[in-house]
């Protein structure tokens, strides 16, 4: 149902100007949301690192976790990231990656050039954005 209302979300003539709605995650005890805004491989693989972590250290049901990329950073959510299946098990756990659509509207000007990016990122218009949503709705920002 969830993965339904963000499809009709993201169809919606709205989308690119809203935050990514908060997570459908009802016995979640814990809320956090991972920044990255650095292309740097070792700091990508920090944050997903940390976010498998969370998994495993609470029941995934009890935590939702979010990483919003921005700048370099969208470089993981890219089809030819060498994290592509890391990125796509944790998905599949339950964790949301957001990507800023500014930073693409950027790069497509400067390159001529869309990022190819994977179907399963969310997208928000403001990466930045998005964490003061989520931090404005009870989620803990960390940057590791």
């Amino acid at each position: 149902m969830a993965a339904i209302t963000l499809l009709a979300w993201a169809m919606s003539p709205l989308a690119s100007a809203q935050q990514a709605p908060l997570q459908d995650k009802p016995f979640a005890e814990h809320k956090v949301v991972l920044q990255l805004s650095d292309g740097d491989a070792k700091k990508q693989a920090l944050v997903l690192s940390v976010a498998s972590n969370l998994l495993k250290f609470y029941d995934p049901d009890k935590v939702a976790v979010e990483v919003v990329t921005f700048g370099p950073g969208i470089d993981l959510l890219t089809s030819a990231s060498s994290m592509r299946k890391q990125v796509e098990s944790l998905i599949a756990q339950g964790v949301r990656f957001d990507i800023c659509l500014n930073t693409v509207d950027t790069i497509e000007r400067e390159t001529g050039k869309r990022p190819d990016i994977m179907p399963q990122a969310t997208p928000v218009q403001v990466g930045v954005g998005q964490i003061l949503f989520l931090t404005e709705n009870g989620y803990t920002l960390v940057r590791p």
